[in-house]
């Protein structure tokens, strides 16, 4: 390599350090009274030797000189490091972080002076010497891998699976929502006589056999459960057999599944057991518990080695995973992705939890009539309780092993009503914000919305602020139908957005919208025109919109659309 990109480590962290405190007159080095005539010396000195280095032959350009100028140690730090080792950092072999830095142990980290081992002076000798070790401005062309991306990947849904009151595969689940089920009724799980809420959309009947091994069903929160089987259900949804699993790159697919609680029962249960002692306490209380272990045991039980983590953003979570799912296949760094939320709280601590906010419906006389989204009437949602799952894949991806493809994710957004912990902005600026950042990054024109699945969940506030931000929107669409599938199954908190997310799905693929029931008086201001009615209507459906809002002021919006060809 030649001398006018390379040089040796120690010269170009002084010069570096150098240019820091002395580019050119306009940030020429001046005394201060606060600097010892100590520290003067030693910046003399480093200056001097700085010089010694750019004698020898190591040029810098001026680009990567004028980058230190002005910059304080973290940006120093952070300008060094953004260097890539070159190829023959690569061949060698072993080489000690160590042989970046004099004898004298000094780090980038600070200047403590620490013994070094033999090993450790030999190569740090053979690193000074050059022939084993150098920097290189600009990386190799060896080290790039894969070729950067030339045009935008599109992403599109292949597989889809829901765990909800009113279904557990998306067609059954869909069927009823467009029939108007409803999935609300008395908790039968645990005697809730006490509180005032006493409703849910609560599953009454699942079974995780085939598809949970029967040693983790025992012992797992029923979250968790609800996620690896609906995952499962996705990818036999999207066609991935065991032949296709071993032909994909592992580390190339991956899974990004998250909740807004979390294991909240096998928390609880062990809190109970520690009253007793800690020796009857549950051993995977505390990884069972967490956020994240639904995905994770996901990827160990399928093998799944590429981006793997998950996003609690209470009820937004779903809509969070999905679109940052989405990105990572946009970005190149994974070809398929199962996302989405799972969430199972209809525990004692979890109503209790909610009633303790004021939160939830006490229309405890007639369950099915409870969940009434901007109907005068409401008095505060119901709690429900599922997953859903989305298979996301890159587009030639999916056409190269003939995969079903059900509809197009074009994108999304995210904003921050940076207000109150529950109540939405009384101006609902966080949300229209979000809409239109996701219109504007997804390139689609507002009028081209004729469906939103709202969040709607059947609050006071919330309804109210959200349809108002929709009129603000899209007011001047004539076409524009919003229903609330939450009138139906309840709200399930960080499943919530997923579960919406495949009803939405599902209304492009059937070219029907689902009803909203109980919204028999509408509150002021609301216009019937845009509200889907009582029945199921018909709708070519141009681009969907999905909302999703949580506590915090988190507010989340994703498009769907047809899948059309691009020739």
């Amino acid at each position: 390599m030649g001398t006018s990109s390379v040089a040796s480590p120690l010269c170009t962290w002084l010069v570096a350090a150098c240019m820091s405190v002395s580019c050119d007159e306009e940030h020429s080095f001046k005394p201060s009274a606060f600097q010892s005539p100590e520290r003067l010396s030693r910046r003399a000195r480093r200056r001097r030797l700085a010089s010694k280095c750019s004698a020898g032959g190591h040029d810098f350009p001026g680009g990567l000189i004028s980058s230190f100028c002005g910059s304080s140690l973290q940006g120093l730090m952070s300008s060094y490091l953004a260097l890539e080792p070159c190829e023959e950092y690569y061949s060698s072999k072993g080489l000690s972080s160590l042989a970046f830095f004099s004898d004298n142990g000094f780090s980038l980290f600070g200047s403590r002076n620490r013994p070094m081992t033999r090993r450790q002076r030999r190569m740090n000798r053979a690193a000074h010497s050059g022939k084993t070790m150098a920097v290189s401005v600009q990386p190799s062309k060896e080290v790039i891998t894969e070729k950067p991306l030339t045009k935008q990947r599109r992403v599109v849904v292949t597989g889809m699976s829901v765990v909800t009151p009113i279904g557990h595969y998306p067609d059954i689940f869909y069927n009823n929502l467009l029939e108007g089920v409803s999935g609300i009724s008395d908790i039968e799980a645990f005697d809730c006589a006490q509180f005032p809420t006493r409703i849910a959309g609560e599953i009454k009947s699942f079974e995780p056999d085939g598809w949970v091994a029967p040693k983790l069903s025992k012992r797992a929160d029923k979250f968790m459960l609800y996620m690896l089987t609906a995952g499962k259900k996705a990818l036999a949804d999207g066609g991935i057999t065991e032949e296709v699993m071993r032909e994909l790159r592992k580390d190339k697919c991956g899974v990004l599944i998250g909740s807004a609680m979390g294991g909240m029962k096998v928390f609880n249960d062990a809190l109970e057991a520690l009253r007793v002692s800690y020796k009857k306490m549950n051993p995977f209380c505390v990884p069972f518990a967490t956020t994240n272990m639904g995905s994770a045991m996901l990827a160990m039980d399928i093998g799944w080695m590429g981006p793997n983590y998950s996003i609690s953003t209470a009820c937004a979570t779903s809509n969070f995973c999905i679109l940052n799912a989405a990105q990572h296949i946009v970005r190149g760094e994974a070809d398929m992705m199962l996302c989405g939320g799972s969430d199972a709280t209809i525990i004692p601590i979890g109503l209790g939890g909610f009633v303790a906010c004021r939160a939830l419906s006490e229309r405890n006389s007639d369950p099915t009539k409870a969940s009434r989204p901007w109907d005068i009437n409401r008095d505060g949602f119901v709690m429900g309780e599922g997953a859903g799952v989305l298979l996301l894949e890159e587009l030639e991806h999916a056409k190269e092993r003939g995969a079903n493809i059900y509809a197009e994710f074009l994108g999304g957004s995210f904003t921050c009503d940076a207000y109150h912990m529950t109540e939405p902005h009384p101006e609902g600026s966080g949300i229209v914000l979000c809409i239109e950042k996701a219109l504007a990054q997804s390139g689609v024109a507002r009028e081209d919305v004729n469906y939103i699945n709202a969040h709607a969940t059947s609050t006071p506030a919330g309804d109210l602020k959200e349809y108002q931000a929709l009129a603000r929107c899209f007011g001047q669409n004539p076409e524009l139908r919003v229903n609330s599938t939450k009138s139906m199954i309840g709200h399930l908190l960080g499943a919530a957005g997923a579960v919406e997310a495949v009803a939405t799905v599902q209304a492009i693929r059937t070219g029907w919208v689902h009803p909203n029931i109980n919204l028999e008086d509408p509150d002021e201001g609301v216009d019937m025109n845009v509200l889907v009615g009582p029945k199921k209507e018909r709708l070519d459906i141009k681009v969907a919109l999905s909302n999703s809002f949580g506590f915090g002021g988190h507010n989340s919006s994703i498009l769907f659309a047809p899948y059309k060809k691009l020739w």
